[in-house]
């Protein structure tokens, strides 16, 4: 088909070029973004005179038309037309004649493409944000239900100090939670309107720019009309957000398929969330952990292209730029699947509350506690932890945890240690004594979970 832009040459675009040239194949997906936006201008041409109002009526006529028809499937997108604009304005010529050729007064693909992405972008991550909150609630209930539940804190993925597990899912919990707020923090900052801006250098109409901006929900037009028309700052910021939120969700995976091993065995996935293997009938893999943990590669991938691509254009639009489509359409999909996948796996999981307290014991994760008994008592910090470094030593000897040492062998190394000394080194009270905001002591863990449900229901 002739193209928009053809009067200015005089052949035939080659086949291979007009293909790799060539958009429709993924800008498609902007045909509910362009509908709206061409909607908006028509509005905008109409009120300044540049349009009559009944022409302003069959346009907006036929632009519902062609919405409708693609979205009940009656009229295809289809690789006849170089990008999802040229398919818009073609069919509303062949539907309304010559009025449909005044769509595109006052306009260019440029700031038309920048359009269409940022309303795109702007209503993905409404999606995305939709679903960290999915996230965050399941996160907020699995807190509520085991801030009682001990189990092993780790540093160097060692053994550490106790800790509760809705206190370990806590800190996933406020990393999601930022995910959240980076993500309102670009919506924001991206909420201006390029329409108007035209090519690079504006347009000889008189636009009302103010209102077109009113009419898409941005909260006014952009400043200057070359960055319009070739930023693309917020996409970068998308892809590192995104890259962010997988890289989140990487941990925690890698915390799972860890925790689900049988060196582990603190907790058991869902079948619906694991797969056999070919070859060994005992085998439950965490597949869906690991294939989460492993497109995260896949998203810091878009981020590196987009960077990469921006680099070295000047000023304003190139083609070039026509390479964010596909990598910022793949990332979003992919975390939108990642968070939904993640939600239910964590949701259907079964957490080996048992086992997991067993493991805090026998890693003396309550070495600390020990010693800081001895510091209540008198003893001096430096002296107190090289006795308790004697008592680890002496049960791993034995085999056996703090808790399960006799007190005579305790006072054969310590003549302080009395027999409250089992309370002190308890995976309740060492819990329990830690109280500082932030700490996993169930009382301000209690005012914790509070703090997140209000946000919760606020946000």
């Amino acid at each position: 088909m002739a193209q928009l832009w053809g009067g200015r040459f005089t052949k035939e675009t080659d086949k291979l070029v007009y293909n790799f040239n060539a958009s429709i194949s993924f800008d498609q997906k902007f045909y509910k973004q362009d509908i709206m936006g061409s909607r908006a201008h028509v509005k905008m041409l109409a009120k300044q005179g540049i349009l009559t109002e009944e022409e302003r009526d069959q346009i907006l006529e036929g632009l519902d038309g062609i919405l409708k028809d693609v979205e009940n499937g009656t009229l295809e997108i289809t690789s006849e037309y170089e990008d999802i604009h040229s398919f818009v304005e073609a069919n509303l010529i062949d539907r309304i004649g010559d009025p449909g050729k005044k769509l595109h007064t006052g306009r260019s693909r440029n700031d038309q493409v920048a359009l269409d992405m940022k309303l795109y972008v702007r209503d993905e991550i409404d999606e995305i944000d939709g679903e960290l909150k999915e996230l965050l609630t399941e996160l907020l209930s699995l807190m509520s239900d085991n801030v009682e539940t001990y189990m092993p804190g780790f540093t160097h993925l060692q053994k550490a100090q106790p800790v509760t597990l809705a206190h370990h899912i806590g800190a996933y919990f406020e990393m999601f939670r930022r995910d959240r707020e980076r993500m309102a923090d670009i919506r924001k900052r991206m909420n201006l309107c390029p329409l108007g801006a035209g090519a690079l250098a504006g347009t000889t109409y008189p636009l009302d720019r103010e209102y077109t901006a009113r009419l898409l929900g941005f909260d006014g037009p952009t400043r200057n009309s070359m960055d319009s028309v070739s930023d693309r700052d917020y996409v970068i910021e998308l892809l590192s957000a995104l890259s962010t939120i997988m890289m989140h969700l990487s941990r925690f995976s890698e915390e799972i398929i860890l925790w689900n091993s049988n060196e582990y065995g603190f907790v058991e996935i869902d079948d619906a969330y694991s797969t056999g293997s070919s070859i060994m009938p005992q085998k439950k893999n965490p597949d869906i952990a690991e294939l989460l943990r492993g497109k995260t590669g896949r998203v810091y991938g878009a981020l590196m292209s987009i960077l990469t691509i921006m680099k070295g254009i000047p000023l304003a639009y190139n083609k070039d730029m026509q390479e964010d489509k596909e990598l910022t359409f793949d990332a979003i999909d992919t975390v939108k699947g990642c968070l939904r996948l993640f939600a239910g796996m964590i949701s259907t999981m079964e957490f080996r509350k048992e086992v997991m307290e067993a493991s805090a014991k026998k890693g003396f994760t309550n070495a600390t506690d020990a010693a800081d008994y001895l510091v209540n008592h008198g003893v001096p910090f430096r002296d107190a932890h090289g006795i308790v470094g004697r008592l680890v030593l002496l049960c791993i000897d034995r085999g056996i945890s703090l808790d399960e040492l006799p007190l005579e062998e305790y006072q054969k190394i310590s003549p302080v240690f009395e027999e409250d000394i089992y309370d002190a080194v308890s995976m309740k009270t060492c819990v329990e004594k830690r109280e500082t905001y932030g700490a996993p002591g169930p009382d301000v863990m209690k005012k914790v979970i509070a703090v997140n449900r209000e946000y919760l229901e606020k946000n």
